[in-house]
């Protein structure tokens, strides 16, 4: 069966496609369709925003679809930029702008504690959807390091290690990340179901930190 990832970023939909990998699913993206709509995040929580990309995009296109929305908590920042993660210096959207900014806000702060969060949503193709988060706790260092991943890796270093994501190699990152975690309770979650080409399911709801099991 296909199934429909709600994103035209190219380095958010390989990750994906990295983790989020099974035999029997073809993983389609929004570029491979003409004139689906911009879905605009304008939900409160990322749970919100990845629920209504995955309804929108799977009602337009009748197909399962999976969508996420994930961001960065800094805890001295009262949970700063959070949702507004992508845009956090203003639009166009901007990664070394936004670096720029969190290095600004946070100058002379010792608490450097933050958390990656990421939520996934499956629709289905009537709109009936389930979610599921998953969060990666780390600190911000004082300066951008390394030149993997995208948007506030270079800042990031999750518990546990010394490196930032921007400076682990994608199988480690992959391994270990927020949306790493979150796609791993989606398998969970949804793999037999997604493999035996449901139908559709009543709407629920499950929250999650805790990391996948090995699938």
């Amino acid at each position: 069966m296909k199934l429909l990832i709600a994103t035209r970023n190219l380095h958010k939909l390989e990750e994906i496609k990295a983790i989020f990998n099974m035999a029997s699913i073809d993983l389609v993206s929004m570029d491979d369709f003409k004139n689906l709509p911009d879905v605009i995040e304008d939900g409160a929580t990322f749970e919100s925003n990845a629920i209504k990309k995955a309804v929108m995009l799977a009602l337009t296109t009748k197909l399962w679809t999976l969508a996420d929305d994930s961001g960065l908590q800094v805890d001295c920042l009262n949970g700063e930029p959070g949702i507004r993660s992508a845009r956090y210096a203003g639009e166009p959207v901007d990664y070394t702008a936004n670096n720029t900014k969190l290095l600004k806000n946070m100058k002379g702060i010792s608490n450097r504690f933050a958390h990656f969060c990421c939520a996934v949503a499956l629709s289905s193709p009537s709109g009936r959807s389930q979610v599921v988060m998953g969060k990666c706790d780390g600190r911000i260092i004082d300066d951008v390091k390394g030149s993997n991943g995208f948007g506030y890796d270079p800042l990031f270093v999750p518990n546990g290690y010394d490196q930032t994501f921007a400076e682990m190699d994608n199988s480690l990152k992959n391994r270990i990340s927020h949306r790493a975690i979150a796609l791993g309770l989606a398998v969970e979650s949804w793999g037999d179901m997604l493999k035996d080409g449901a139908v559709d399911w009543t709407i629920q709801s499950r929250r999650s930190g805790r990391p996948p099991r090995n699938q």
